[in-house]
């Protein structure tokens, strides 16, 4: 065998490593976030489980924001294969909607860190993101959200087409059910309530996580039917009729 094949052959084979070494520090992440149910895991916290250096990670990772990134996809990942396989295009988009908003609260309950590690995302503007997590780390978050976003999106413009949920911009309404979900639930994570039972004396309870799930999956539903319950329409199109409207507009003389 020449020298350039073998030369080809080692560079594979340290490819391979590097690969396998990233996987086994994004798994020893999750599996420090699933133990303690935040995403407060410290860089020498993940060395330790992989076994390695913690200079290692930094030369795999741009630094912990883009790992805490490529850990969410994993999570993303997991999650869009929940939602495919109660998703049934037979059923009512009403059915269909609720099902994929139990699964996706579900989720987020038995992972808690998945929810804290999507909100820390979600606080950061884009140029923040862009100057934390590297391009091609921030493609595969994005493929990653979206998805499980056109899922969503799917959905909305089948109910759309039925007259049962608001005609608004689908993909956006699909953000707005990810985003308003993810919020919800940061109650659900904090078991805490604040009525005033008295002007001056606040009282603290703490948040039956039964309700909170049932009010999150209520509240996705509400929001999808939007103006359609209060027997109004949006004005604007939607991404759904959008295409109906300009065809109709193009074929008038």
């Amino acid at each position: 065998m020449s020298s350039a094949l073998l030369a080809i052959g080692r560079r594979r084979t340290t490819a391979e490593r590097r690969r396998d070494r990233e996987r086994d520090i994004i798994r020893c992440t999750r599996e420090l976030f699933d133990e303690r149910g935040t995403i407060d895991a410290q860089i020498d916290d993940i060395a330790k489980r992989v076994g390695i250096n913690k200079a290692l990670i930094y030369r795999h990772f741009a630094g912990k924001e883009e790992l805490f990134a490529l850990t969410l996809v994993d999570y993303l990942g997991e999650l869009d294969a929940r939602l495919k396989e109660v998703d049934g295009p037979r059923r009512t988009p009403m059915n269909r909607l609720k099902a994929l908003s139990e699964v996706f609260v579900d989720f987020c309950l038995e992972y808690p860190a998945f929810a804290d590690c999507a909100m820390s995302l979600l606080r950061r503007t884009g140029d923040e993101l862009f100057g934390e997590i590297t391009e091609p780390v921030m493609t595969k978050l994005g493929t990653a959200m979206g998805s499980a976003l056109q899922r969503i999106s799917t959905i909305l413009e089948a109910g759309q087409r039925t007259g049962v949920f608001d005609e608004v911009d689908t993909d956006y309404l699909a953000n707005h059910l990810y985003t308003q979900t993810l919020g919800s639930l940061h109650m659900a994570r904090m078991g805490l309530i604040v009525s005033a039972a008295k002007p001056g004396h606040p009282v603290v309870h703490h948040a039956d996580i039964a309700t909170v799930r049932e009010t999150a999956i209520t509240a996705t539903l509400a929001t999808a039917v939007g103006r359609q319950a209060l027997g109004g329409r949006s004005t604007k199109p939607s991404k759904a009729t959008a295409g109906r409207t300009s065809r109709t507009t193009g074929d008038t003389p």
